[in-house]
């Protein structure tokens, strides 16, 4: 196989959560192309002592996998932090290998998730207006195409290739100061529905520490768009608080599609319209006033029982 066509690595961000990481690691053996990739699992170090137990768990867990290619684990001496960690390992990878595919410890995929990443990696190598492939989808929105163009990306199971991560501008202040001074604040917002533009915010006043939203807003400002879903390959099983910027709602929850989802290139490469509608939909059902309100009762009236 030639760069082009040959598979692309996985790199998996563990941390301090055994039982997710077995889940992860469980599911992703699964996979139809496992036993064909190359594994590189990042480990975090310990923040402090009472960190040491979870962490020592998950890494005699994943000492111990098989059931890929090959399988190689960078442990980290000292605690990175998810975002470091992340930007660090796919900076490192897709220099090496000119593309990758990202988990972290909380994403339980579809048998076919290896796969569909691979056929849409090879799809789209050349490009350059596709710089993302992401295989969530949450808003279970029916109307929606197996697959479509957004300007959005979502950060729970992804894949790029190093001609689009060069985009990535790790400044938050100067992200957010573009998208103020070319007036796409709303836009980026999609319509006001959805605060992304405050967590940028807050990721410039350290409040948060997402490369995530620096990531969307670097390929937003470029104008790049990514392929994302309509059946969703992977189910994020982090949110009972356990997670760094994870909540414990279910608003964020999708229905595992277990079966393979075909690969066929977009033309024209524009965004599609009813994709941001649903999401723009999703959003403002439940981003509202009235949804927050409600879901602040329902937490604590489970508190109370």
């Amino acid at each position: 196989m030639n760069a082009s066509t040959s598979l692309a690595p996985i790199l998996l961000f563990v941390f301090n959560r055994p039982e997710h990481t077995r889940l992860t690691i469980e599911a992703l053996q699964r996979n139809t192309l496992a036993s064909e990739s190359h594994l590189y699992i990042y480990s975090d170090g310990v923040r402090n002592e009472n960190d040491a137990k979870a962490v020592g768990e998950v890494r005699q867990l994943i000492a111990a996998i098989s059931g890929f290619k090959q399988v190689t684990i960078i442990e980290r001496e000292k605690n990175c932090g998810l975002a470091h960690n992340i930007i660090d390992g796919v900076t490192t990878q897709v220099r090496k290998h000119g593309k990758v595919i990202v988990l972290e410890d909380d994403l339980v995929t579809s048998p076919y998730f290896l796969q569909f990443m691979n056929d849409a990696l090879i799809a789209y190598s050349d490009e350059p207006r596709v710089g993302h492939i992401q295989a969530c989808d949450y808003t279970q929105e029916p109307s929606l195409p197996d697959t479509f163009l957004i300007k959005w990306t979502g950060s729970w199971g992804w894949a790029t290739w190093e001609r689009a991560w060069q985009y990535f501008n790790p400044d938050g202040a100067m992200l957010l100061s573009e998208l103020k001074k070319r007036r796409l604040t709303r836009e980026f917002d999609f319509g006001g529905t959805y605060g992304y533009t405050r967590m940028l915010r807050r990721q410039v006043e350290g409040k948060n520490n997402s490369w995530a939203i620096r990531w969307n807003a670097s390929l937003f400002l470029q104008d790049i768009l990514s392929l994302n879903v309509g059946k969703s390959l992977v189910r994020n099983i982090g949110f009972d608080g356990s997670g760094t910027h994870c909540g414990n709602d279910r608003l964020y929850d999708s229905v595992l599609y277990t079966h393979p989802l075909p690969v066929k290139k977009i033309t024209p490469t524009v965004e599609s319209k009813v994709g941001r509608k649903a999401l723009s939909d999703y959003y403002r059902r439940t981003n509202s006033f009235y949804a927050k309100a409600m879901r602040r009762l329902r937490r604590m009236l489970r508190w109370n029982m």
